[in-house]
This record gives C-alpha cells, structure tokens and sequence, in this order.
C-alpha cells in the first residue's frame, strides 16, 4: 500500500479523518497478515515509511504508523504518505543460556 492520505476534509472534522486513516491502515495490516505464508515463512512483516510526500517519507516500524498520523495532525500537515509493503518474516533463534 503506498497512498498520501489529505488530514483535511470539508466535509469532516479532523478527528473523524484521522480515525478513518487509522481503520483503514489496520484493516489492511490485518487483511495482508491473513494471507497464507509461503513454505518456510514464520509471519508477514512489513516495511513502512512515513512523512508529508513521497520523497521525505521516513523509515517507522509498524507499531509507529498510528503515532506518525498522530504527529502529523498535531502539526497540521496537509496530508500524510504512508507506505507498508509486507514482506517474508524469519524468527531468530535466541542462544540459550549455558549451564554452569
């Protein structure tokens, strides 16, 4: 999804835009992660930037979009790009700790 939300309606309040972008960026966040995993994938991941255009927009993890948005209408930005491109998720194995 690479998409330039406008935080400014005429026909809305703000707060009622900015909750509508928030639904739509976690109904798709859920749709791609309901997709089956390909042989040897442990989870989807994604990548995601954020930022007021296409060429500022900055690297954030997932769990920031929703602050990024925050930020962005506290600052009283025109519109936000967001893009999330899922991608193939590998867990690492975490060392276990050596008995002594």
């Amino acid at each position: 999804m690479k998409k330039t939300f406008p935080l400014e309606m005429p026909n809305h309040k703000p707060p009622r835009v900015i909750e509508g972008i928030k639904a739509e960026i976690r109904k798709y966040l859920k749709r791609e992660r309901r997709k089956p995993l390909p042989e040897g994938v442990d989870f989807w991941d994604f990548d995601c930037r954020t930022g007021k255009e296409t060429e500022s927009a900055e690297p954030v993890h997932v769990s920031e979009i929703t602050k990024s948005i925050d930020t962005a209408s506290q600052e009283n930005w025109p519109a936000i790009h967001i893009e999330i491109l899922a991608k193939q998720g590998h867990r690492a194995k975490v060392a276990e700790p050596e008995e002594s």
